[in-house]
C-alpha cells in the first residue's frame, strides 16, 4: 500500500488546536515550544487560550497550523511512524511549507518565521477591502475559470483554489469576484459565496508577497526532502530544493492545484492519505477526487495511535 501525508491550509484553525497532543507527548509540545522562540512571542497561548478572530489573522493563522500540523508529525514519530511510511508529502497553500518542514526541506524555526513573514506580507499587499475570495460550487474548474474570466472587466479574478471536482475558489479585486457570482449561479453553479478571508490569496493582486517570500526564502537554507513533494503549482512531485524555492515564492500568486495533485498521486499508485494537522477540510475534497483512496484524519492523540496501529 503507498500513502501519502497531506497537511491543511488556512481555515483549519481552531483555538485549541494541539493542545492535546501537546499534553500527551513531550515532543510535539517541543514544536510549538520551538515555534514561541522562533517567532519571539507565545504563539502557542493565542492557539490554545485566545480569540478565534486573533487566531484568524494570517499572520497568526499560517504559523499556528504549522506548528499543529507538525506537533501530529511528531506525535506519530514517538509511536514509531516516521516520514518514510509516506511516498509522498503535499499541502494546501500554507500546508506545504507544513509538509516541507515534515519533510526536513526546512526547519521548524525556519519555517515559522517564513510562514509568519508570507501572512504579514499576503496581508499588506492589498488593502482590506479591496480584495475577496468566492467559492463556486458545482461548476468545474474550466467552468471557474471561464466564469472568472468574464467577471474581471479590466480587474482581477482568477481561479485561485482547484479544490475537488465541484469546488473551485476565485480571487481577486472584490467588484470581479462579487461580478463572478452572479455570473456563476447564471452558468448553473450549485452556490457560489463570498469566502471571510482577509486578503485575495493565490492571484495576481499577491505580487508584493511572492517578492517578499523570494527575499524571505533566498536566505534560509534548503534540503532535499526526504520524500518527495507534490507541488501545488506543478500538481507533480519535486525534490530539488532550487526548484522547490522558486516554486513557493510562485505559489503565493498561482493557482493552488490541488485536485490534480491528488489525481496525480491516486495515478501513482497512492491508495491511502493521512491529513496531518488540525481538520478534515482536505478529506472531504479527496473523498471527492479520488473516491478509491481511503483517508485518514491525524490530529488528536487517540488518531494518531490509530494510524501507528495501522501499520502494524
Amino acid at each position: 500500500m503507498s500513502r501519502a501525508f497531506v497537511f491543511p491550509g488556512q481555515g483549519a484553525q481552531s483555538i485549541g488546536m494541539g493542545k492535546a497532543l501537546a499534553d500527551a507527548y513531550p515532543a510535539a509540545k517541543a514544536v510549538f515550544d520551538e515555534v514561541d522562540e522562533a517567532l519571539g512571542e507565545k504563539l502557542s497561548s493565542l492557539i490554545w487560550d485566545g480569540q478565534q478572530d486573533d487566531l484568524t489573522l494570517t499572520q497568526n493563522a499560517q504559523p499556528a497550523l504549522m506548528a499543529t500540523s507538525l506537533a501530529a508529525m511528531k506525535a506519530l514519530e514517538a509511536e514509531g511512524v516516521t516520514l518514510e511510511a509516506a511516498s509522498y508529502v503535499a499541502g494546501h497553500s500554507l500546508g506545504e511549507y507544513s509538509a516541507l518542514a515534515a519533510a526536513g526541506t526546512l526547519s521548524i524555526a525556519d519555517t515559522a518565521r517564513l510562514l509568519r513573514i508570507r501572512g504579514k506580507a499576503m496581508q499588506e499587499a492589498v488593502p482590506v477591502g479591496v480584495g475577496a475570495m468566492a467559492a463556486l460550487l458545482g461548476l468545474d474548474f474550466e467552468a471557474a475559470t471561464a466564469v472568472a474570466a468574464e467577471a474581471a472587466q479590466g480587474q482581477v479574478c482568477q481561479a485561485a483554489n482547484d479544490n475537488d471536482p465541484g469546488q473551485v475558489v476565485v480571487s481577486g479585486h472584490k467588484e470581479a469576484v462579487e461580478r463572478a457570482l452572479e455570473i456563476a449561479k447564471s452558468k448553473g453553479a450549485r452556490r457560489a459565496l463570498l469566502l471571510p478571508v482577509s486578503a485575495p490569496f493565490h492571484c495576481e493582486l499577491m505580487q508584493p508577497a511572492a517578492e517578499a517570500m523570494a527575499q524571505a526564502l533566498s536566505e534560509v537554507d534548503m534540503n532535499r526532502p526526504v520524500v518527495p513533494l507534490v507541488a501545488n503549482v506543478r500538481a507533480a512531485e519535486i525534490s530539488d530544493p532550487a526548484v522547490i524555492r522558486s516554486l513557493l515564492v510562485e505559489q503565493v500568486t498561482g493557482s493552488v492545484r490541488w485536485r490534480e495533485s491528488v489525481s496525480w498521486m491516486a495515478a501513482k499508485g497512492v491508495t491511502e492519505i493521512w491529513e496531518i494537522g488540525a481538520g478534515k477540510a482536505l478529506s472531504g475534497m479527496i473523498r471527492r477526487i479520488a473516491k478509491d483512496v481511503t483517508c485518514r484524519a491525524v490530529g488528536a492523540p487517540d488518531e494518531v495511535m490509530a494510524a501507528a496501529e495501522s501499520l502494524k
